[in-house]
């Protein structure tokens, strides 16, 4: 790209099924090329196998690399035309394509004194497509990139038919994707952005579907993501994992994954000869160490980032599913009977239709229950069941989700009592239980 281009114009006009782009940046040369005896533009826009862009030994960050997609459009176009200029080679030059290039008009040349400029302005050959015209979603997909552009064209203002588009930035431009979105408690979501070095740009926010990614590689919008998106957000993952372990007081165990689903992040770089999967070129593959230049993530966007609300959203996330497998571990049922738990004296009614009558003792010890069971030859076994506890009882309100969910006696009680995750505020509530009191005995 010219350092002085700032101006691009897009033309889409379904009506007369003519499209056309412009820029100014520098003119292509208006000269004949040495070897093949035709004029530059010629060579670039109307003859495959052609393209400035071939030697990958040559550090480039640009988004074409082989020369294809220009040719393609002639191709696939019934009217396909080259207007170019260049002040330094004094020259203007005009040249019309016909029948996908199968036919060429010679080119018109004129002196020139102006500004560098170049446009291309084609007819698609809709029948190619089995299209009769340029239906609503095609023109939607072709102003969505005019949008895309203006994002990820630093200083450089896109106008689409004549109105300059409302992005002036990549902050504006990820902004329009968070417009009247929420958080879960109601407060509009709000961008993180910096721009890191003259190569990268990164925006993050919230986001309640998963991980979400939008980002552009030279202007590519890589909509699959790829290495760049791993390489920001492993980045930042791996700064949140530390914040998180200091806040995280339940011992629950946060794995990356846990972290990456609660982002949506945005990614505008440059790489040096970028790699792709397909020639769509929505996922970037290109090895981390090739690149050409390096990110760093400033601690004063990581503090912001902490500040959104991902932190506070992957703890109480973590912490339901660390209670969800605590309950299906440790959840009792109403059942008559129990296996497996040693010096239970089961109530003969418990999990019973009269359970609600029955009370558990629990005991300190087995001395104590040994006491508590002699008095159950007074009163009967009826009503009445013993569980003598193995000294002080764990404290769960401090406890960590991991000692809990591997504290035998906590999932003895809960099995005995057939406690369940959810609240006891009825009877009806009560009914589903083994015991419908709990005594303890120390």
């Amino acid at each position: 790209r010219d350092s002085k281009m700032d101006c691009i114009k897009i033309e889409i006009n379904a009506e007369t099924n003519t499209i056309s782009v412009y820029n100014n940046g520098q003119g292509i040369p208006v000269v004949m090329h040495s070897d093949e005896n035709m004029y530059v533009p010629t060579m670039i826009f109307g003859h495959l196998l052609t393209s400035s862009n071939y030697n990958d030994e040559e550090e480039k960050v640009t988004g074409g690399r082989n020369g294809y997609g220009a040719k393609l459009c002639n191709i696939f176009s019934t009217k396909f035309i080259v207007e170019t200029a260049s002040k330094e080679y004094k020259r203007q030059f005009k040249q019309t394509w016909g029948g996908n290039m199968s036919k060429a008009s010679e080119p018109k040349i004129k002196d020139f004194h102006g500004a560098d400029f170049t446009k291309i302005t084609f007819c698609p050959d809709l029948e190619k497509f089995k299209m009769s015209k340029l239906d609503d979603d095609t023109i939607g997909l072709m102003s969505r990139r005019a949008f895309d552009i203006a994002a990820s064209t630093r200083g450089v203002k896109v106008f689409l038919n004549g109105q300059r588009l409302p992005v002036k930035n990549f902050k504006d431009y990820t902004e329009l994707y968070l417009k009247d979105k929420e958080d879960d408690h109601g407060v509009p979501l709000k961008v993180i952005h910096e721009v890191c070095t003259e190569r990268w740009e990164v925006a993050l926010t919230i986001s309640d579907k998963g991980f979400q990614q939008m980002s552009f590689v030279n202007s590519i919008a890589t909509t699959k993501g790829g290495r760049h998106v791993d390489y920001i957000t492993d980045m930042i993952v791996k700064q949140l994992i530390d914040i998180l372990k200091k806040r995280n007081k339940g011992g629950i165990n946060i794995k990356p994954f846990q972290i990456k689903n609660h982002m949506w992040i945005f990614i505008n770089c440059l790489i040096v000869n970028p790699t792709f999967d397909s020639q769509t070129k929505e996922n970037m593959t290109l090895q981390i160490k090739s690149f050409g230049s390096k990110c760093s993530l400033s601690d004063k966007f990581i503090n912001q980032v902490t500040k959104s609300g991902i932190v506070e959203a992957v703890l109480t996330w973590a912490k339901f599913k660390a209670q969800n497998e605590l309950a299906k571990k440790q959840s009792g049922k109403k059942i008559t009977k129990i296996k497996g738990i040693p010096k239970l004296e089961d109530a003969n009614e418990a999990g019973g239709k009269k359970a609600l009558k029955c009370t558990l003792i629990l005991t300190e010890g087995d001395s104590a229950k040994a006491l508590a069971v002699s008095g159950l030859g007074v009163i009967g076994r009826d009503y009445y069941g013993v569980f003598p506890l193995k000294g002080k009882l764990l404290n769960v309100r401090e406890a960590t989700h991991k000692q809990i969910m591997e504290n035998q006696e906590i999932s003895n009680i809960i099995k005995i009592l057939g406690l369940q995750k959810k609240k006891y505020v009825s009877e009806e509530d009560m009914r589903s239980l083994r015991y419908g009191k709990l005594m303890i005995m120390a």
